[in-house]
């Protein structure tokens, strides 16, 4: 049993180490996966200029993946969507929509010249054995240009992830040229779908980003989604957004997708809905917006490494100094070779060097006074002459000696001078040369990679606000149930998302959220949503117990922590009128004696200041206050207060006098 564990943990190890490095999780060096390097590989072998059968792409890729098909024709579909490497031909699907590519024998597709440029040359390429070591295949190919940030890169491995959102072509080249020139830089995604990005929480390649879809009112009755966030596609969005609307979170009568070559997504909405209320609601239940979570993984000396965008732009840009270094020097090698050889056939032609071998047989004998007859020239040499020199000329037709142009001879070598020269000075300022060559990549390629998100500070939408108070929720007065489960003549309109305040005769107020059902007890004073009561001022009349003195008092601003117990009068005091209302005359009362002359007085609300839900009331009068009556308002017609709900069923009598405790 012991045996087999280890061998269990040992080929899951393996297994585990082959998933990260070869499958899920892209190289640093050139930001590819394994699969797309060896695309992008066999369509440069197969590069002749022309469009390519994408099958036959498959075919050949297949010499290098041992994955199969399937894998490889979706990485270069892909790769293709990036809109980079990958010129296509066909139907390769759509990522506005999700519409899936053709069938590989109908489609076609060619590296394009940035492709060609900046990911390709044998001469600075480390290659390995292939799976089955019948070909070669890149380590790495050497990108010039920072792949991953371009791109994008997700990959799932044994035990991590990356997540790497594409940038901005010209920002990310901008980057190198401020690292290179010694300045300070920042860049931050961009996405193909455009769209809206919030980079608040964004750290350097990780954290997290909010993009949301851009969304226009022509009327008030119907909006068009122009742009949508990364990650979705018009059917997946419109799904989200068909899925809260039958959940009850969004009102709309209709949606149409006319989407082609550009989003357009037309939302009618539903009578007695506003376009303002609605933009809020698609932002919040549905994927008009999404937060997503960002994680720079790469391999790096084949382990894996937690990066970040500076980090790679720094090592992006130093290997891309190294490579256009090898590259000159290469460069340089071969023109002194050039050089060399055309002044070798110079000497040799102008100097009949080739008159001193004719009447030797000896071959070796021929090469050794080719060398030496170089001896009394070997100033005008960049280096000594080689018996591989001396066969090279031994190997001139007698035609091209017959003919040989010394003048023309002499232009080439001083064209060869000023390129070997010119080839010097760009290595003694190689970061100089290195900048020039990215300006170069953006006068020539930046025109069709235009910024297409636009960053902006993304206020949240919270889903309390926007959701809609379609739920009733009711109040049995008889048994001192609240909830949206149960039935009464009593209830208010509330969302999922309601916090509720409950008011009590006896002066206690808590705030509760929307239940299904649940016992609060009786004696249910006033209840309505937080949302409803922002701005409304309560106004009460109770009676302290002890004393028989009536206050009133008026009071606004109701803070809580939910559950918790608070007070709206002082204990010891009982209820004898309540009202929202700020605009009603009231007469109290009091009791006849000897001594009283006035049996009654007056006092408007309004006279009255407005403070906090804790503050203590003002005392009316130093007489015993035996009834309390409420005159009609500006806005009604008869004495009697009892208010309708403006919008939804019939409310609780919560402005007549509070009845008689009964004890």
């Amino acid at each position: 049993m012991g045996n087999l564990k280890k061998l269990i943990d040992s080929n899951y190890l393996e297994y585990a180490n082959y998933v990260v490095k070869e499958r899920a999780i892209p190289d640093i060096r050139d930001g590819l996966k394994p699969v797309q390097r060896r695309v992008l590989y066999s369509m440069f072998r197969m590069d002749d200029g022309r469009f390519n059968k994408v099958a036959n792409i498959v075919g050949h890729t297949m010499q290098f993946h041992p994955h199969g098909d399937a894998s490889i024709g979706d990485a270069l579909v892909g790769l293709a969507s990036k809109e980079l490497f990958i010129e296509t031909q066909g139907n390769f699907g759509n990522i506005l929509t999700g519409d899936n590519a053709a069938a590989s024998r109908y489609i076609e597709a060619r590296l394009t010249p940035l492709a060609r440029e900046v990911l390709f040359n044998k001469d600075i390429t480390d290659y390995a054995d292939s799976y089955d070591r019948r070909n070669k295949e890149p380590v790495a190919l050497p990108a010039k240009i920072p792949v991953a940030l371009l791109l994008g890169v997700e990959g799932i491995a044994v035990g991590m992830a990356t997540k790497i959102l594409p940038h901005n072509f010209n920002e990310v080249l901008h980057a190198q040229i401020d690292y290179l020139e010694g300045r300070e830089f920042k860049v931050y995604p961009d996405f193909i779908q455009g769209g809206i990005i919030d980079v608040g929480e964004y750290d350097d390649g990780n954290g997290r980003v909010r993009v949301r879809a851009v969304i226009e009112s022509p009327t008030d009755k119907k909006l068009l989604i122009r742009e949508i966030p990364f990650g979705t596609t018009t059917e997946s969005l419109i799904a989200s957004i068909e899925k809260a609307s039958r959940s009850g979170k969004i009102k709309i009568s209709s949606i149409n997708d006319y989407t082609s070559s550009e989003v357009e997504i037309e939302i009618n909405l539903a009578r007695g809905y506003n376009s303002e209320e609605a933009i809020a609601a698609l932002y919040a239940f549905s994927d008009c917006e999404k937060s997503i979570s960002l994680s720079l993984l790469l391999i790096r000396n084949r382990v894996p490494v937690q990066s970040s965008v500076t980090e790679v732009i720094k090592e992006s840009s130093e290997s891309l100094v190294e490579y256009l270094k090898k590259e000159l020097e290469i460069k340089l090698d071969r023109l002194n070779d050039k050089f060399h050889a055309k002044t070798l056939a110079q000497l040799f032609v102008e100097n009949r060097i080739y008159k001193k071998i004719e009447e030797l047989a000896n071959y070796t004998m021929i090469l050794n006074t080719v060398k030496d007859a170089f001896i009394p020239y070997r100033n005008m040499l960049v280096r000594e002459v080689t018996y591989d020199d001396a066969e090279k000329l031994l190997q001139l037709p007698i035609k091209t000696i017959s003919r040989f142009d010394i003048n023309k001879n002499k232009k080439d070598l001083k064209s060869i001078e000023r390129d070997i020269k010119q080839t010097k000075k760009d290595l003694g300022r190689i970061k100089a040369f290195t900048v020039d060559y990215i300006r170069g990549l953006i006068d020539n390629y930046g025109y069709a990679h235009k910024r297409r998100t636009v960053i902006n500070s993304i206020e949240i939408v919270q889903a309390k606000d926007a959701a809609i108070e379609n739920v009733k929720l009711y109040y049995d007065r008889s048994n001192g149930y609240l909830g949206t489960a149960i039935k009464s003549d009593e209830y208010i309109m509330v969302s999922e998302f309601s916090h509720v305040l409950l008011m009590f005769k006896n002066g206690v107020y808590k705030v509760v959220k929307v239940h299904s059902k649940e016992f609060i007890g009786k004696g249910l004073q006033y209840f309505g949503t937080t949302n409803s009561v922002n701005g409304i001022v309560f106004s009460i009349v109770y009676r302290d117990k002890k004393t028989g003195y009536c206050y009133v008092k008026r009071f606004t601003g109701i803070k809580y922590i939910l559950d918790k117990e608070y007070r709206y009068y002082p204990q010891g005091c009982k209820i004898e009128y309540f009202t929202k209302r700020t605009d009603i005359q009231i007469t109290c009362e009091f009791e006849p004696g000897r001594k009283t002359k006035i049996f009654s007085t007056e006092f408007n609300l309004q006279d009255c200041k407005i403070k906090g839900i804790s503050a203590k009331g003002v005392r009316i009068s130093n007489k015993n206050i035996v009834k309390i009556k409420a005159g009609k308002s500006q806005n009604d017609e008869q004495n009697e207060i009892i208010e309708v709900s403006d919008r939804y069923g019939k409310q609780p009598d919560l402005f007549e006098a509070a009845e008689e405790d009964k004890e």
